[in-house]
């Protein structure tokens, strides 16, 4: 049995996917197969992928397969990675992420030194469009990791910074007929945003699995304000549905946490609305995050505090490029 399966869902991904693939193949850990899930591209992303794997000689091609479907989404495309995948352990990356050398060994050995947890994740580093190191990076907390925790700070970040053991996903499958036959779903196909958040939360509700971090940055995460991530409200949307969805197989966990994490929420896109120079949207989330839960002035006063200076200087900014141009 192959110990890691590696999986790399591409979507029009043809300026990002070979760097991504190459950041695979580079690893200094061996034990793997590479799944690369073409999720109905209409560009040269697979063309390209096909190209590169017949030029290398870093993996063997027999353990290195391309599945195509029509277009199903990120959740969709690593579900059927995970279907036609061999390994113990899956990892995942985005084919516009990358990882450094040494990403897989340090989640094998993660997880073979300790076998209650079954989510290992990197913290990660932020890279512009162009792969440029933006000097920001993802400092989460490693340990420890309740579910209200997670809920409300999402520690893990992104889908390119996990190894999870198969035996893990299994604790949360679920069978539904979404494509015209039953199928064994472990992200939730419906979900076209933030899908992550909402299967590790399974994981931590449903199961006894631990999640935990290990203090290296192995992730390259890409921003991209273009992107899904870039649309504040439908990412809120995507967001109070894992909060609905969790409602109906735990509402007391939601009861409890509910409004604090729409607080923490809030706050999060409140400094997006700011990166993307929307000052009134900025103000409108962080008053709403003070509404739902107005103690997160007390438990993250810093944090807090800077948020709403940032909307206080973006709102400024916007004044004045406002009264220059007119």
């Amino acid at each position: 049995m192959t110990k890691v399966s590696v999986i790399i869902p591409v979507y029009n991904s043809q300026t990002t996917v070979l760097q991504t693939l190459e950041s695979v193949l580079n690893q200094t850990y061996s034990d793997f197969e590479l799944i690369i899930v073409d999720d109905g591209s209409t560009d040269r992303s697979i063309e390209l992928c096909q190209e590169s794997i017949e030029q290398q000689n870093k993996v063997s091609p027999e353990r290195i397969k391309i599945v195509h479907q029509q277009n199903r989404g990120l959740a969709g495309a690593r579900n059927t990675g995970i279907r036609h995948s061999q390994g113990e352990y899956l990892a995942f990356v985005d084919a516009d992420d990358l990882w450094l050398p040494e990403k897989l060994e340090y989640h094998v050995q993660h997880l073979d030194h300790n076998p209650t947890v079954g989510v290992s994740f990197s913290r990660s580093e932020f890279i512009d469009i162009e792969g440029k190191a933006l000097g920001i990076y993802q400092i989460p907390q490693l340990t420890n990791i309740t579910p209200d925790y997670l809920f409300c700070r999402n520690p893990i970040s992104n889908g390119s910074a996990v190894v999870i053991r198969r035996e893990t996903l299994e604790g949360i499958k679920f069978q539904e007929n979404l494509y015209g036959e039953i199928e064994d779903f472990y992200f939730d196909d419906t979900f076209r945003q933030s899908e992550d958040i909402e299967c590790w939360l399974r994981i931590a509700l449903q199961t006894n699995w631990h999640i935990e971090g290990i203090p290296n940055s192995l992730t390259l995460y890409r921003v991209n304000e273009k992107g899904l991530s870039a649309n504040i409200r439908s990412q809120y949307e995507a967001w109070e549905r894992i909060l609905h969805k969790t409602e109906t197989y735990n509402p007391e966990f939601i009861k409890k946490w509910g409004n604090k994490a729409r607080a923490y929420q809030l706050r999060y896109l409140a400094r997006r609305a700011v990166r993307l120079r929307s000052p009134q949207v900025a103000f409108k989330l962080f008053f709403e995050a003070i509404k739902y839960h107005w103690r997160i002035i007390i438990e993250e006063p810093r944090r807090t505090i800077i948020t709403f200076f940032e909307c206080t200087l973006c709102t400024v900014a916007s004044t004045t490029n406002s009264l220059s141009s007119s």
